[in-house]
């Protein structure tokens, strides 16, 4: 049975299901959510919000597969994750098809966006080195110590509308890899895309319960980090919920990791080589609609690159704003009518604050496509530290644009804000680049780079007030998140062994 179903009441309605136990079944819930195509307000399915009774299920059967699945030989675990990347790559163009329908980027971008989280699915694949433990021999005498890493048991994850390829796939490869079971909530806005993912998941060999999908909104969160059997939460998305995910869980005992909210900078020195910097601001800035994490979402110009906000604007004006499927496009719309209405609600805030619009893309209009969520490429200049334009994240195409006359006055404002997510900063001066990194207070940093996301090699390792917990979502850390270390000290003796007699000493001879 597909994970989506069609004909409900006669009409070709489909409906998304939950995965149990390696079924997917229909919800009895009694509340469900329209998926809304951004650009054409199409319905595209109904998502059911699942019963307290769903969601136990679906934690008790990976709890029961965990049994069998954590003795299962890294090998076999690995040659599934192998399958898995091949099926992806095979199956890309029509996933990122279903994703810009649900959810508004543009094909490009949705193919990078399932790219992104396939490049983990292939770090998965290195596991039988990734999980190895560490041996000392005879640290005392004939005594060898030696570390396990062993799957923790059921783990959850929690992924939000902006990336519904990446990020689950950030989450239940990793775990599964380990010899975990995984119970996935996808974002309700758009889980379409992520639900393609995860049948290929089954295909390529997971086993029953190793895999379960239940969908909803708060109370499924909260029965998923107060559950007893839950051993591991991973969470990505707005720092409100995060915060309630990391406290609740943390509060019930389980191992939390929260990827939250950002308001990422771009330092633009003078020396930086503008039509490169240019191009990066616009991108960053403007790719996805601003709905990234990792957006660029504030330019500080240092110095004489004040004089760049007028080539900035223009760059700006020359994007193409359109439905995500069309041609040449590069800002599709944004996910919701709610999410459009909090942008230009938060555009006007500015403007009465005193900051200055350069560019307004509230009015912007797309032929054919009337009744889209469109926001256009937006900038302010002359923001100020107190506007609510610059303290909130937006979420949205716009760029705050700031001056100040030094690197150390930009070092000093970006270590000011609360958000520690990631910072770029633009300079041809190696000796500028690195007091930069070392002196910035911010998880992520590139250099020249305007969106620092690391290769799933290294860690996403945001920080301050974008995460809570300490270990990263990816990458060597999500290992320990998802593995316990048991230690093991062995002694073994011969039948010739002469006894050294009894030792009431803690030490080791």
């Amino acid at each position: 049975m597909s994970a989506i179903a069609t004909s409900v009441a006669g009409q070709k309605v489909e409906t998304v299901k939950l995965l149990i136990n390696g079924e997917f079944v229909e919800s009895a819930a009694t509340e469900w959510r329209d998926i809304v195509n951004p650009a054409t307000q199409d319905v595209l399915a109904r998502v059911p919000f699942a019963t307290k009774q769903e969601v136990d299920a679906a934690i008790r059967a990976a709890h029961a597969a965990f049994a069998t699945w954590k003795n299962t030989p890294i090998g076999a675990r690995m040659r599934i994750m192998l399958k898995y990347q091949a099926l992806i790559r095979e199956h890309m163009p029509r996933i990122a098809r279903t994703l810009t329908a649900e959810q508004g980027k543009t094909l490009p971008d949705a193919e990078g966006d399932i790219f992104r989280g396939l490049e983990v699915v292939e770090h998965a694949c290195s596991i039988g080195t990734l999980q190895q433990g560490e041996f000392a021999e005879n640290v005392a005498g004939s005594v060898d110590t030696y570390t396990l890493r062993q799957p923790i048991g059921v783990c959850v994850g929690i992924t939000p509308f902006n990336f519904p390829a990446m990020i689950p796939l950030w989450m239940f490869p990793m775990a599964i890899v380990c010899g975990n079971t995984f119970v996935l909530k996808p974002s309700e806005q758009d889980p379409l895309s992520t639900m393609q993912l995860v049948e290929l998941a089954l295909e390529a060999g997971v086993p029953k319960g190793v895999l379960n999908v239940v969908h909803g909104g708060k109370e499924v969160v909260d029965a998923l980090c107060t559950h007893e059997l839950v051993k591991a939460i991973s969470f990505v998305g707005s720092t409100a919920v995060g915060t309630h995910v990391y406290n609740l869980g943390s509060q019930h005992g389980k191992r939390v990791q929260s990827m939250m909210g950002a308001k990422n900078h771009a330092v633009v020195l003078p020396d930086a080589n503008r039509e490169q910097t240019l191009n990066a601001l616009a991108g960053a800035g403007f790719g996805a609609a601003g709905q990234r994490c990792m957006a660029t979402s504030v330019v500080v110009l240092v110095g004489a690159s004040k004089d760049w906000l007028p080539a900035l604007v223009e760059k700006a004006k020359t994007l193409k704003v359109n439905a995500g499927h069309e041609p040449n496009t590069d800002v599709g719309p944004v996910v919701s009518r709610a999410a459009k209405a909090r942008i230009t609600g938060l555009i006007e805030t500015g403007v009465k604050e005193g900051a200055k619009l350069v560019l307004d893309g509230r009015n912007v209009k797309v032929a054919g496509y009337e009744d889209g969520n469109f926001v256009g490429p937006t900038i302010f200049s002359d923001v100020t530290p107190e506007m609510d334009v610059y303290k909130t994240e937006i979420f949205g195409p716009v760029l705050c644009v700031m001056t100040v006359p030094t690197l150390d006055d930009a070092i000093a404002l970006v270590n000011a804000n609360p958000m520690g997510n990631g910072v770029g900063l633009f300079t041809q001066s190696g000796a500028a680049a690195r007091k930069f990194q070392s002196e910035i207070d911010i998880g992520q940093v590139g250099i020249n780079i305007p969106i620092p996301v690391p290769v799933p090699f290294f860690s996403f390792t945001g920080s301050r007030g974008s995460k809570l917990g300490d270990l990263g979502p990816y990458g060597k850390q999500v290992v320990q998140f998802y593995t316990q270390t048991k230690t093991v000290t062995a002694r073994w003796f011969d039948d010739e062994a002469v006894s050294d007699g009894v030792n009431t000493t803690i030490s080791l001879k």
